[in-house]
């Protein structure tokens, strides 16, 4: 392993044979997965404890070569239906979901909205990067308002799907939105997201300079950053602000955090239930 790996700290919770990362210089998929792996280490969660889930995309890279754990790199769009049906089947593990928006949010938006509506207990980190950004450089759903893309050269002329908002309002557990600009509050509520009961999303507004950045005269990560960082809205500070006043905004912060029933939980209920009505013994077929 070469000398600068065995500087970082969390190096143990990387596969060290797929270093370094394909990931393009100053993408935003290294921060998350610092992130990510700073939010396992203070929560002291054993890896073999984990099972994480990737679609297709840039960012579904993150989990699988890279993080050190049991991992499903899945077929697009379709990441939360695979780690739905491991949390059915192994409830006890901690399933998370780390994938791009482009497959999350657009080809895998139903997965994404149905998932949070029945609260199963998976956590679901979002990277948005407003593009497709492994097949070209293409518009999404997640593209700003008058962006540039490969397929929208002159501008976009639609408006962007409100990711946090829209899960929120379906029913999920815990919702919060941060940029790669606010990397220690990316990890605590990383860290929230884990360990809270039922459905979590944290989405992260992140850099793509290659496909995004440089048809949006952003062709280096700092100058995105600072983007990022200027535009920027607290929560609190954005309920008081107009739809015109958050044009071109990132709201950031927790948008919902609350109890509700978890999916796992309840079906097992009804396992036993059905049981105890038949006179089945436990682990008997029904």
């Amino acid at each position: 392993m070469p000398e600068i790996y065995s500087k970082y700290p969390m190096v143990k919770y990387l596969r060290k044979e797929a270093l370094p990362t394909a990931l393009c210089p100053g993408c935003g998929g290294g921060t998350v997965l610092n992130a990510f792996a700073n939010a396992v280490d203070q929560l002291k969660l054993d890896p073999r404890d984990l099972v994480v889930v990737s679609g297709i995309g840039c960012s579904a890279w993150i989990a699988s070569p890279y993080f050190l754990a049991d991992t499903l790199h899945t077929t697009h769009g379709r990441a939360i239906a695979f780690a739905t049906g491991v949390k059915v089947g192994l409830p006890d593990k901690k399933v998370v979901v780390i994938s791009g928006d482009g497959d999350l949010a657009s080809i895998g938006g139903n997965h994404l909205l149905h998932a949070a509506r029945r609260n199963i207990d998976i956590t679901v980190i979002l990277v948005n990067n407003f593009i497709y950004g492994m097949t070209g450089g293409q518009v999404a759903p997640t593209t700003p308002f008058g962006a540039k893309t490969t397929t929208t050269p002159y501008r976009n002329i639609e408006h962007p799907l409100q990711i946090s908002e829209t899960i929120a309002a379906a029913g999920a557990s815990y919702v919060a939105r941060w940029t790669t600009a606010h990397v220690y509050q990316l990890i605590e509520s990383i860290k929230k997201a884990l360990t809270v009961k039922g459905f979590s999303l944290v989405e992260v507004i992140s850099q793509c300079p290659v496909q995004f950045g440089r048809r949006n005269r952003m062709k280096e990560p700092a100058e995105m950053l600072r983007w990022f960082l200027k535009n920027s809205v607290p929560i609190s500070k954005a309920k008081k602000m107009s739809p015109e006043e958050l044009e071109g905004k990132f709201v950031i912060g927790e948008f919902v955090n609350r109890q509700r029933p978890e999916f796992t939980e309840e079906l097992n209920k009804l396992i036993d239930e059905v049981q105890e009505h038949f006179g089945l013994k436990g682990g008997d077929d029904v």
